[in-house]
Protein backbone atom coordinates (compact mmCIF):
# COMPACT_ATOMS: atom_id res chain seq x y z
CA UNK A 1 0.00 0.00 0.00
CA UNK A 2 1.07 3.51 -0.77
CA UNK A 3 1.21 5.63 1.98
CA UNK A 4 0.23 9.48 1.36
CA UNK A 5 3.57 11.07 2.94
CA UNK A 6 3.74 14.66 3.63
CA UNK A 7 7.37 16.48 3.29
CA UNK A 8 8.78 18.83 5.79
CA UNK A 9 11.90 20.96 6.42
CA UNK A 10 13.64 22.69 8.97
CA UNK A 11 13.74 26.41 7.99
CA UNK A 12 14.34 29.81 8.90
CA UNK A 13 17.82 28.96 10.15
CA UNK A 14 20.14 31.37 7.86
CA UNK A 15 21.05 28.31 5.96
CA UNK A 16 22.34 28.69 1.99
CA UNK A 17 23.40 26.35 -0.73
CA UNK A 18 25.89 27.60 -3.07
CA UNK A 19 24.80 31.26 -2.48
CA UNK A 20 21.40 30.58 -2.46
CA UNK A 21 19.00 31.17 0.57
CA UNK A 22 17.66 27.25 1.09
CA UNK A 23 14.36 28.46 2.28
CA UNK A 24 13.82 29.77 -1.46
CA UNK A 25 15.15 26.40 -3.21
CA UNK A 26 13.23 23.91 -0.57
CA UNK A 27 9.95 25.93 -0.03
CA UNK A 28 7.99 25.20 -3.51
CA UNK A 29 9.02 21.91 -3.06
CA UNK A 30 7.49 20.90 0.64
CA UNK A 31 3.94 20.82 2.17
CA UNK A 32 5.41 21.67 5.90
CA UNK A 33 7.77 24.31 7.48
CA UNK A 34 9.63 23.91 10.75
CA UNK A 35 10.69 27.76 11.59
CA UNK A 36 13.13 28.32 13.99
CA UNK A 37 11.95 30.73 16.05
CA UNK A 38 15.04 32.95 16.74
CA UNK A 39 16.41 30.70 20.31
CA UNK A 40 18.77 28.58 18.18
CA UNK A 41 19.06 30.29 14.54
CA UNK A 42 17.10 32.67 13.13
CA UNK A 43 15.45 35.67 14.36
CA UNK A 44 12.48 38.66 13.32
CA UNK A 45 13.51 39.18 9.89
CA UNK A 46 14.56 36.39 8.88
CA UNK A 47 11.34 34.78 10.40
CA UNK A 48 9.15 37.18 8.67
CA UNK A 49 10.86 36.63 5.28
CA UNK A 50 10.05 33.11 5.49
CA UNK A 51 6.76 33.20 6.88
CA UNK A 52 6.00 35.26 3.59
CA UNK A 53 7.74 32.22 1.84
CA UNK A 54 5.75 29.86 2.87
CA UNK A 55 2.54 31.81 2.29
CA UNK A 56 3.69 32.02 -1.38
CA UNK A 57 3.93 28.78 -1.68
CA UNK A 58 0.90 27.31 0.56
CA UNK A 59 2.75 25.36 3.20
CA UNK A 60 1.69 24.86 6.83
CA UNK A 61 3.83 26.47 9.09
CA UNK A 62 5.26 24.74 12.62
CA UNK A 63 6.83 26.23 14.99
CA UNK A 64 10.94 25.00 15.78
CA UNK A 65 11.58 25.99 19.32
CA UNK A 66 14.90 25.14 20.32
CA UNK A 67 17.12 25.43 23.56
CA UNK A 68 18.22 28.69 23.81
CA UNK A 69 21.53 27.94 22.68
CA UNK A 70 22.09 29.98 19.54
CA UNK A 71 26.57 29.14 19.85
CA UNK A 72 25.54 25.72 20.00
CA UNK A 73 22.80 25.91 17.20
CA UNK A 74 20.48 23.98 19.85
CA UNK A 75 21.98 21.02 19.36
CA UNK A 76 23.71 20.72 22.75
CA UNK A 77 21.42 19.06 26.08
CA UNK A 78 21.46 21.26 28.49
CA UNK A 79 19.58 21.07 31.96
CA UNK A 80 16.36 22.49 31.81
CA UNK A 81 13.15 22.67 34.59
CA UNK A 82 9.60 21.66 33.90
CA UNK A 83 8.97 25.30 34.37
CA UNK A 84 11.66 26.70 32.03
CA UNK A 85 10.93 24.27 29.11
CA UNK A 86 7.56 25.32 28.93
CA UNK A 87 8.05 29.09 29.15
CA UNK A 88 11.05 28.52 26.43
CA UNK A 89 8.68 26.60 24.17
CA UNK A 90 5.91 29.21 25.01
CA UNK A 91 8.04 32.50 24.52
CA UNK A 92 9.35 31.10 20.79
CA UNK A 93 6.18 29.52 19.88
CA UNK A 94 4.26 32.60 20.30
CA UNK A 95 6.36 34.52 18.48
CA UNK A 96 6.32 32.57 15.34
CA UNK A 97 2.28 32.58 16.19
CA UNK A 98 2.39 36.53 16.61
CA UNK A 99 4.49 37.50 13.29
CA UNK A 100 2.60 34.50 11.57
CA UNK A 101 -0.93 35.92 12.36
CA UNK A 102 0.64 39.91 11.71
CA UNK A 103 0.89 38.46 7.74
CA UNK A 104 -2.99 36.32 7.90
CA UNK A 105 -1.10 32.87 8.43
CA UNK A 106 -1.86 30.76 11.25
CA UNK A 107 0.51 28.60 13.44
CA UNK A 108 -0.54 24.75 12.89
CA UNK A 109 1.57 22.37 14.87
CA UNK A 110 5.18 22.41 16.10
CA UNK A 111 8.40 20.15 16.22
CA UNK A 112 10.93 20.80 19.02
CA UNK A 113 14.69 21.30 17.39
CA UNK A 114 18.14 19.52 17.89
CA UNK A 115 18.93 18.39 21.27
CA UNK A 116 15.38 19.97 22.92
CA UNK A 117 14.15 17.34 20.35
CA UNK A 118 16.82 14.50 20.76
CA UNK A 119 15.91 14.77 24.42
CA UNK A 120 12.22 15.12 23.99
CA UNK A 121 12.86 11.52 22.81
CA UNK A 122 15.20 9.99 24.97
CA UNK A 123 14.30 10.99 28.41
CA UNK A 124 10.47 10.86 29.69
CA UNK A 125 10.82 13.97 32.14
CA UNK A 126 11.67 16.80 28.81
CA UNK A 127 8.83 14.62 26.60
CA UNK A 128 6.78 15.07 29.69
CA UNK A 129 7.63 18.83 30.35
CA UNK A 130 7.17 19.39 25.81
CA UNK A 131 3.54 18.02 26.64
CA UNK A 132 2.79 20.38 29.50
CA UNK A 133 3.99 23.11 26.78
CA UNK A 134 1.91 21.94 24.18
CA UNK A 135 -1.16 20.86 26.10
CA UNK A 136 -1.17 24.34 28.23
CA UNK A 137 -0.57 26.90 24.77
CA UNK A 138 -3.62 28.41 24.46
CA UNK A 139 -4.88 26.83 21.42
CA UNK A 140 -4.60 23.29 20.43
CA UNK A 141 -1.80 22.29 18.03
CA UNK A 142 -0.32 19.13 16.94
CA UNK A 143 3.06 17.84 17.93
CA UNK A 144 5.63 16.62 15.62
CA UNK A 145 7.93 13.55 16.85
CA UNK A 146 9.72 10.56 15.35
CA UNK A 147 8.12 7.55 14.54
CA UNK A 148 9.92 4.93 16.65
CA UNK A 149 9.24 1.45 17.90
CA UNK A 150 7.65 2.89 20.83
CA UNK A 151 5.20 5.08 19.09
CA UNK A 152 2.01 3.70 20.20
CA UNK A 153 3.32 4.43 23.78
CA UNK A 154 4.25 7.95 22.94
CA UNK A 155 0.48 8.39 21.57
CA UNK A 156 -0.93 6.73 24.74
CA UNK A 157 1.33 9.47 26.58
CA UNK A 158 0.02 12.11 24.59
CA UNK A 159 -3.29 11.07 24.84
CA UNK A 160 -3.59 11.95 28.37
CA UNK A 161 -2.67 15.78 27.78
CA UNK A 162 -5.15 15.76 24.79
CA UNK A 163 -2.45 16.12 22.51
CA UNK A 164 -2.37 15.01 18.84
CA UNK A 165 1.43 13.48 17.20
CA UNK A 166 2.58 13.50 13.97
CA UNK A 167 5.09 10.99 13.30
CA UNK A 168 8.05 11.52 10.94
CA UNK A 169 10.44 9.67 9.60
CA UNK A 170 13.50 11.28 8.09
CA UNK A 171 15.18 11.38 4.53
CA UNK A 172 18.49 11.71 5.03
CA UNK A 173 19.32 10.13 8.18
CA UNK A 174 20.60 6.32 8.68
CA UNK A 175 18.92 4.38 11.61
CA UNK A 176 20.14 2.37 14.03
CA UNK A 177 19.01 -1.37 14.45
CA UNK A 178 16.77 0.47 17.57
CA UNK A 179 15.42 2.47 14.93
CA UNK A 180 16.13 5.70 16.60
CA UNK A 181 18.46 7.74 14.75
CA UNK A 182 22.11 6.97 14.16
CA UNK A 183 24.17 9.84 16.15
CA UNK A 184 25.49 12.25 14.20
CA UNK A 185 29.36 12.10 14.92
CA UNK A 186 29.33 8.31 13.47
CA UNK A 187 30.97 8.46 9.36
CA UNK A 188 27.18 6.51 8.01
CA UNK A 189 24.48 9.32 9.41
CA UNK A 190 23.90 11.34 6.80
CA UNK A 191 22.89 9.32 3.89
CA UNK A 192 24.52 9.80 0.52
CA UNK A 193 21.82 11.24 -2.45
CA UNK A 194 21.84 7.90 -3.95
CA UNK A 195 20.75 6.07 0.10
CA UNK A 196 18.45 9.07 0.59
CA UNK A 197 16.44 9.06 -2.34
CA UNK A 198 16.13 4.54 -1.91
CA UNK A 199 14.67 5.36 2.09
CA UNK A 200 12.56 7.66 1.00
CA UNK A 201 11.24 4.93 -2.33
CA UNK A 202 11.45 2.64 0.76
CA UNK A 203 9.21 4.78 3.23
CA UNK A 204 6.61 5.90 0.48
CA UNK A 205 5.98 2.16 -0.96
CA UNK A 206 6.44 0.16 1.99
CA UNK A 207 6.33 2.03 4.42
CA UNK A 208 9.27 0.87 6.30
CA UNK A 209 13.26 1.69 6.76
CA UNK A 210 16.25 -0.36 6.53
CA UNK A 211 19.19 0.09 9.42
CA UNK A 212 22.49 0.60 9.13
CA UNK A 213 22.90 -3.65 9.53
CA UNK A 214 20.73 -4.50 7.54
CA UNK A 215 17.64 -5.34 9.57
CA UNK A 216 13.96 -4.03 8.12
CA UNK A 217 11.60 -1.91 10.75
CA UNK A 218 8.11 -0.99 9.92
CA UNK A 219 7.51 2.39 10.98
CA UNK A 220 4.14 4.43 11.54
CA UNK A 221 4.46 7.92 9.57
CA UNK A 222 2.36 11.39 8.74
CA UNK A 223 5.37 13.29 7.47
CA UNK A 224 9.26 12.77 5.98
CA UNK A 225 11.74 15.19 7.09
CA UNK A 226 14.44 17.11 4.56
CA UNK A 227 17.05 18.82 6.95
CA UNK A 228 17.64 22.75 5.80
CA UNK A 229 21.18 22.30 7.23
CA UNK A 230 22.20 19.35 4.60
CA UNK A 231 22.91 20.14 1.74
CA UNK A 232 22.88 17.18 -0.03
CA UNK A 233 19.53 16.88 1.40
CA UNK A 234 18.34 20.26 -0.53
CA UNK A 235 20.23 19.64 -3.51
CA UNK A 236 17.58 16.58 -4.56
CA UNK A 237 14.72 18.25 -3.03
CA UNK A 238 12.97 18.13 -6.22
CA UNK A 239 13.37 14.85 -6.57
CA UNK A 240 12.08 13.66 -3.65
CA UNK A 241 9.16 15.86 -4.22
CA UNK A 242 8.96 14.26 -7.69
CA UNK A 243 9.60 10.69 -6.03
CA UNK A 244 6.23 11.01 -3.35
CA UNK A 245 4.65 12.19 -5.58
CA UNK A 246 4.41 9.30 -8.18
CA UNK A 247 1.52 7.07 -8.80
CA UNK A 248 2.84 3.29 -8.40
Amino acid sequence: MTMKLKLNCDLGENAALDGHAVDEVVMPHIDQANIACGFHAGGPAVMRHTLALAAQYDVQIGAHPGYPDPEGFGRRSMACSTAEIVAFMHYQMAALEGMARSQGLELEYVKPHGALYNDMMAKLNVREAVFEAIASYHKPLPLMIQSTMAADEHRHEAQKHGITLWLEAFADRCYDDDGTLLARDRPEAVHTREKMLAQVEQLKSEATITTLNGHVLALDVDSLCVHGDNAESVAVIQLIRELMARED
